[in-house]
């Protein structure tokens, strides 16, 4: 095979990259980010701008474009600009009126689907000003076949200012943050064909998949989207979790079902369950250096009936036994990733995610710093994670941790879910209920 010019085999897409790439058939880019609150007047703005533009020059990703051969056997590769100024890909902007968190979510939104060109690198900063408290915002959008969660966590780290590594041994601290890592769970060793194929099968829930329940949250998704947020305190869902013998991410499991639960018995529907998939990094950490995306997917079955620890208790008895026997976390990639390109070759991906049944909901979450980051000298006072739904879940939440609290957004099809504030609504009472639990119990064993 001819090499293209100025490429070389670690320049090329990787099988997780190809699969990102394959996926974004949907009326809206697959794009990701976060939207970060800055304690920073609206003066500092345009050094902010220069000083996230400088940085970005440490990733070298960001100052390369994607390219598209021709010919069907080669993999599309990243090429480097030399000559590009970083300044362009940063831009400052008012807000829009009168700036308070509603419509900055919604100018987040924008900015989080509006498309990328392929000529230029794959993401964009923006810094928002005029927002109602006079401070500024900085909202990063990255398409997803530059970074999955991992990277975008250290691209977020070397935009930001230096702070010490979190000391050993701490429970949640996450990395420096030049880099990234997930908690516990090993990479997916190298092994033969056929044992691929069972790892990834079993991750995937092993045997002949069930269909999700059918609900009117399941519905091919259109050209909008808007964002609710809610958070709680991370060490109070932490505990409560671990009384249940539950991690947080079964927690958020049970919160995420829980308010879609909600809204859906606002419809009159009552599903005896929720299939949710979650991705499973195949990879311990990224750095800067190494992004691109190592992900398979977990599908897990959340039951709605019964009381909370109830559903907590054998949400993370589900998951643990996916894990135990999925023999290396994101085993599926190897499966999910060549289904997806083959679909996507012969024109039926848009078709099947459009319509496929054995998913209701997404939901990815990531441990992010536990110490408080800065830009520019700039407290980032609250990170807020950007995700995509595509096909026909109009109803997706991304969880990210960030000094001491857990953020959650779900990202919809306004047009689909119409019911916004009781949606926001349910989903702070299910992270109030799980962060008051540990509360609770403290106050029966005094008494």
């Amino acid at each position: 095979m001819t090499r293209p010019p100025g490429s070389s085999d670690a320049d090329r897409l990787g099988p997780g990259d190809l699969m990102e790439m394959a996926a974004d058939v949907g009326p809206v880019p697959l794009n990701v980010g976060a939207l970060l609150l800055l304690d920073a007047e609206a003066d500092r703005a345009a050094a902010l701008a220069e000083l996230v533009a400088e940085r970005a020059e440490r990733v070298p990703r960001l100052s390369q474009r994607l390219v598209t051969p021709s010919a069907p056997w080669q993999r599309p590769w990243w090429q480097h600009l030399p000559y590009l100024d970083l300044r362009s890909r940063v831009e400052v902007r008012a807000a829009t009126a009168p700036g308070d968190r509603e419509t900055l979510l919604a100018d987040a939104t924008r900015l989080l689907v509006q498309p990328l060109p392929r000529t230029a690198p794959l993401w964009r900063a923006t810094v928002l000003t005029g927002l109602h408290d006079g401070r500024c915002a900085l909202v990063l959008v990255l398409h997803h076949v530059l970074a999955d969660g991992l990277g975008g966590l250290a691209v977020l780290g070397t935009l930001a200012d230096d702070v010490p590594s979190p000391r050993s041994g701490q429970a949640d601290a996450g990395t420096a943050p030049r880099s990234a890592s997930v908690p516990h769970g090993s990479v997916v060793a190298p092994a033969g064909r056929w044992g691929t194929v069972r790892r990834g099968l079993r991750e995937l829930g092993g045997g002949r998949p069930r269909s999700a329940a059918a609900t009117s949250l399941n519905r091919p998704t259109g050209a909008h989207r808007a964002l609710v947020t809610a958070g709680t305190d991370l060490a109070a869902v932490r505990t409560a979790a671990r009384v249940a013998g539950a991690t947080v991410n079964d927690a958020l499991l049970v919160a995420a079902t829980g308010a879609a639960a909600q809204l859906l018995a606002a419809r009159g529907e009552s599903p005896p369950d929720l299939v949710v998939s979650v991705p499973v990094s195949a990879r311990a950490g990224a750095s800067a250096h190494e992004l691109g995306n190592q992900v398979g997917v977990m599908p897990v079955r959340v039951p709605l009936a019964g009381e909370r620890t109830q559903r907590l208790r054998a949400v993370a008895a589900a998951t643990a036994a996916q894990r135990a026997s999925g023999g290396g976390r994101g085993a599926s990639a190897a499966l999910v990733g060549p289904a997806f390109r083959v679909l996507a070759a012969s024109g039926l991906l848009r078709r099947f995610v459009d319509h496929q049944r054995l998913v209701n909901l997404f939901l990815t979450n990531l441990r992010g710093p536990a110490e408080r980051l800065s830009v520019g000298g700039a407290a980032v006072t609250e990170v807020v994670p950007l995700t995509s739904t595509q096909g026909n879940v109009a109803l997706a939440f991304a969880a990210l941790s960030y000094a001491g609290r857990l953020g959650v957004t779900a990202v919809l099809d306004p047009d689909v879910v119409t019911e916004r504030d009781l949606l926001g609504r349910a989903l702070q009472a299910e992270l109030d209920a799980l962060s008051a639990a540990p509360r609770r119990r403290a106050a029966r064993d005094v008494t």
